[in-house]
């Protein structure tokens, strides 16, 4: 049997992706920052913040185990274990066949996902959370959700010899998703959702000005976010290689897709295409194309982030309809989008860009993999939605999730962080501005 040698381009390769991924948060902080109104930007990015240190501690105490270890043998979980990764310093990463690379890198890659992931909840929820409580959803919605979660999907077991065990239940059923349309964003828009109804409404919903105070950030932070994205689909291909040119291509043309989707459908609904469309068009079809971006060729991955533009314009609107507060619209872009990209997999999926994927409709294969996908996308927000609702109540119940009302009438970034993002008033020795 060969012996497994470091690659370096690899590890290079995924050690830079890794780094973009991180990025996406303090992207995603900008991005929900500036939907914002001022009261209230700085809780806004501090939800991103907060959660990168509780994810990252969590991460290594148990979480890379919950989620990819393999001793428990189980389809459900990984290995309860609070190791720290200590064991693992020399090994190679090993999931479902061995990777030339450090299994510590893999877990770092990993957990950029699983911070990424809660961070996109709070979207949902502006405006109006408890900073301590939200750290407490945090903790334990890592725990209880996405840990598992990304083993049911990402988990594709412990090769040793010509065995593999310990394959998530999802991935061994044939779910394909390749960068996290299941396990990270209809997981996340799951949530959301559930939070939305568990904190209610904003005071003031629909009755007063709720417009983002600050479009250049906005348009800053969705710049970040698909500059990051390239390491967050195209770093899952675990390796420089072909895979990853392909998921890179995908990527980039299917956002750019999504943009003109969304501001197409502004320009005929509203009379003129925004910034605020653009930057929203730009992420749904990242959303989109995550979970199939190494399984469509690019004439697809076109047509998938036209659709996603389409789709998730038109999706942000019904919360008006149906007096749902998803303050950010996570529902109805990482939600939707999220539903599109992985259900397109069994339309426009072909093995001839991909060896390990199967055919689509479009391609012979028939309704199979798009039963496996609706059946993937089914159990993900399913076990997500119901799951939230009972952490989100129980929180609530407990040490409480929403701030008072005056509290946030007057602005949770005073109350919370006894902060403000803007000083409007003048010094008296520097005049006005």
């Amino acid at each position: 049997m060969t012996e497994t040698v470091l690659n370096s381009g690899d590890t290079a390769w995924m050690l830079a992706s890794t780094a973009l991924v991180l990025l996406m948060t303090p992207g995603l902080a900008f991005f929900y920052g500036g939907m914002v109104r001022t009261k209230s930007v700085l809780n806004m990015m501090m939800m991103s913040f907060i959660t990168i240190g509780i994810v990252s501690i969590l991460w290594v105490i148990y979480g890379f185990e919950l989620a990819f270890g393999y001793k428990a043998d189980s389809p459900w979980y990984g290995n309860i274990s609070f190791s720290g990764l200590g064991t693992m310093v020399n090994d190679f990463t090993n999931n479902g066949g061995i990777y030339p690379i450090p299994v510590l890198v893999f877990a770092a890659f990993q957990l950029m996902f699983a911070i990424i992931t809660p961070a996109l909840i709070s979207g949902a929820i502006a405006d109006r959370a408890k900073f301590v409580s939200w750290g407490v959803f945090v903790a334990i919605w890592s725990t209880l959700v996405y840990f598992p979660v990304a083993h049911w999907v990402f988990a594709f077991g412990n090769k040793v010899g010509d065995t593999v065990t310990g394959t998530g239940f999802l991935a061994a059923k044939g779910l394909e998703d390749f960068a996290g349309g299941t396990a990270v964003h209809i997981n996340a828009g799951a949530a959301g959702l559930a939070l939305a109804i568990v904190l209610g409404r904003r005071i003031g919903w629909r009755k007063e000005s709720m417009r983002p105070h600050s479009l250049p950030l906005v348009l800053l932070g969705s710049g970040l976010l698909w500059f990051g994205w390239f390491g967050f689909n195209a770093g899952s291909a675990l390796a420089a290689n072909g895979i990853a040119g392909l998921v890179l291509i995908n990527t980039q043309v299917a956002t750019a897709g999504a943009v003109l989707g969304w501001l197409l459908v502004e320009r005929v609904r509203n009379g003129h295409a925004t910034s605020l469309g653009a930057a929203s068009g730009a992420i749904s079809g990242l959303v989109a194309i995550t979970p199939a971006c190494a399984f469509v060729a690019p004439w697809a991955a076109v047509v998938i982030g036209i659709f996603a533009g389409i789709f998730c314009a038109l999706a942000v609107s019904l919360k008006y309809r149906f007096g749902l507060d998803d303050s950010l619209d996570v529902v109805g872009v990482h939600l939707v989008a999220g539903i599109w990209g992985s259900l397109a997999i069994g339309v426009f999926g072909t093995k001839v860009v991909n060896s390990i994927g199967l055919d689509g409709l479009l391609y012979g294969g028939g309704t199979d993999l798009l039963i496996k996908q609706a059946w993937g996308v089914g159990v993900v927000a399913g076990y997500s939605f119901v799951a939230t609702l009972l952490i989100g109540y129980g929180i609530e119940k407990t040490i409480g999730f929403r701030i008072k009302a005056e509290k946030e009438v007057e602005g949770i970034d005073l109350n919370e962080h006894a902060e403000s993002a803007y000083e409007m008033s003048g010094s008296s020795r520097g005049g006005s501005f």
